[in-house]
């Protein structure tokens, strides 16, 4: 299937009124992104002329997971981007200060900051391993934490500077918490640097916004989970994730910042209603919810 009906485009992925992509030339740096719903977003601002940055850990083929940062950014250029792969480890101080470096003399800034790197254990408490519980915690909130603080001072140059993370909103439901304790405190960590940043830099006119799907994706994450082959026929194409971001990245940064947005409410404020171009085959009404709603 397609992923969109074009007769149901929104409004939002269309040309500025000059005739040039809204995103021609701006400047992302994404954590991640060598696979799943980073790449698909890296891939949708490609088609613009977008310049992206994606640092990822997979810098050679992993046994079990498609794709490297190489083969990721021969993919962006082939859309129409301009791609720059760095290796490097979002939990490493020096690896994400040298790729905002490299961002910035390469490109001439950031104009657009990704945090999509997550790791996932849905383990109940007597059953995780601290060492997933740490690398949960670094990678999910202590590199949001740090990709964004490192990037502030070239996102204050841009004419329309957006963080994005993507995370859930913080329903402090009981339920999911008692599900997998672990995994809800790494992710509303990344939501919480949402809601804090998004006040902090309100005055500087950074948009800090966080996007999480209405239903679940097909992610490498999912198909490699118990059942997960099973799972992604009742999930959508990560397509939608990253037409709802690209959504979201050219809006105007001072009047769209501090949101909690899933990606359908994005695209039907865009004006997008039928949305079973998404679908791996389920009707909508068998979909599966993703958690945290």
């Amino acid at each position: 299937m397609t992923a969109r009906n074009e007769a149901q485009e929104p409004h939002a992925v269309s040309a500025g009124t000059d005739g040039v992509p809204p995103l021609a030339g701006r400047t992302i740096i994404m954590s991640g992104g060598s696979r799943g719903i980073g790449l698909a977003i890296a891939l949708r601002a490609a088609r613009d002329g977008a310049n992206i940055a994606l640092m990822a850990k997979t810098g050679e083929p992993h046994p079990k997971l498609e794709g490297t940062v190489h083969t990721a950014a021969e993919q962006i250029e082939a859309a129409g981007g301009r791609a720059l792969p760095i290796v490097g480890d979002v939990r490493n101080d020096d690896d994400v200060q040298a790729a905002v470096d490299a961002a910035v003399s390469t490109f001439g800034g950031i104009d657009i900051v990704v945090n999509n790197a997550s790791a996932i254990d849905l383990s109940k408490t007597p059953d995780v391993d601290m060492k997933r519980y740490d690398l949960m915690a670094d990678i999910n909130v202590r590199g949001t934490f740090m990709l964004s603080k490192f990037s502030l001072e070239a996102l204050k140059r841009s004419v329309n500077p957006h963080i994005l993370t993507l995370s859930p909103p913080l329903n402090l439901a009981p339920r999911w918490a008692g599900m997998h304790l672990a995994y809800t405190m790494a992710k509303y960590g990344m939501s919480l640097t949402t809601l804090g940043l998004a006040e902090e830099l309100k005055d500087d006119g950074i948009a800090v916004n966080s996007l999480w799907p209405a239903t679940l994706i097909d992610t490498a994450a999912i198909r490699n989970m118990p059942g997960g082959s099973r799972m992604v026929q009742a999930a959508r194409s990560p397509r939608i994730v990253a037409d709802a971001a690209y959504a979201l990245l050219i809006r105007d940064a001072r009047s769209c910042t501090g949101n909690f947005y899933t990606d359908e409410e994005v695209l039907r404020e865009e004006g997008l209603t039928d949305l079973t171009g998404y679908s791996l085959g389920a009707p909508e009404a068998q979909l599966v919810p993703d958690i945290f709603l």
